[in-house]
């Protein structure tokens, strides 16, 4: 992790955009920094919350696991996003885990802080607030593809949002995506997303490079 100072890290972090400098100071001193490597669990699902965790650096997995240990993987979180608000806010335990994909470096704001933060600032509550709607509406709308698509257009439905314009007419995916980790995305098994995949290929929608690299070509993938 770098070795710039709290306050520093703080003007970094979107959610910090529109307090005071009064209130930054009071922050750099009440927040602590952590790193995570590949695999360590940030939040545990079940766990009661006493901090908000904010990506520095890196990148991190939300996963929800069932008593038969199935696990859905409900968002991936990159720096600037943050986790734990609702179980400060509602004081019930996190309903799904956040575990480091690769090396992630976070801010922790304990709930005094946090709560304290929310109490001084109008912008930042209202800040909060906008994030948990996007996540209601994000979970609404995974919720509408489970029930309303079939897995080819679940499938193509989670390319078409990890993927980033490049290039004339192509859509890449850089991040790694292993099959696994997509049918753990869109409720299917390993088997039937390594055909769908491979169907997506014999017919030019995606081409897969070297170091596992996913390209959508301008005929992007659509459900069946």
């Amino acid at each position: 992790m770098s070795m710039l100072s709290n306050a520093e890290l703080i003007r970094r972090v979107p959610l910090f955009t529109m307090i005071t400098s009064d209130q930054g100071i009071l922050l750099s001193g009440a927040v602590g920094k952590q790193r995570f490597k590949r695999g360590e669990t940030i939040v545990e699902q079940g766990e009661q919350a006493h901090s908000l965790f904010l990506i520095l650096a890196g990148r991190a997995r939300v996963v929800m696991t069932d008593r038969q240990s199935r696990e859905v993987i409900l968002a991936t979180l990159r720096p600037g996003d943050y986790v734990g608000e609702m179980s400060l806010i509602d004081n019930e335990p996190h309903s799904a885990s956040v575990v480091a994909e690769i090396q992630t470096d976070v801010l922790i704001l304990g709930r005094a802080e946090f709560e304290r933060c929310l109490n001084q600032n109008v912008s930042m509550a209202q800040a909060v607030m906008r994030g948990l709607v996007l996540r209601l509406r994000q979970a609404n709308e995974k919720i509408g593809s489970l029930a309303l698509l079939n897995v080819y257009g679940r499938v193509a439905k989670v390319l078409m949002g990890y993927a980033v314009p490049e290039g004339d007419h192509q859509l890449v995916i850089r991040e790694k995506m292993s099959r696994q980790d997509i049918a753990k995305m869109v409720g299917a098994s390993r088997e039937m997303v390594s055909r769908v995949m491979r169907d997506f290929e014999e017919q030019g929608f995606i081409e897969t490079g070297e170091g596992g690299f996913i390209t959508l070509t301008e005929r992007r993938a659509s459900p069946r």
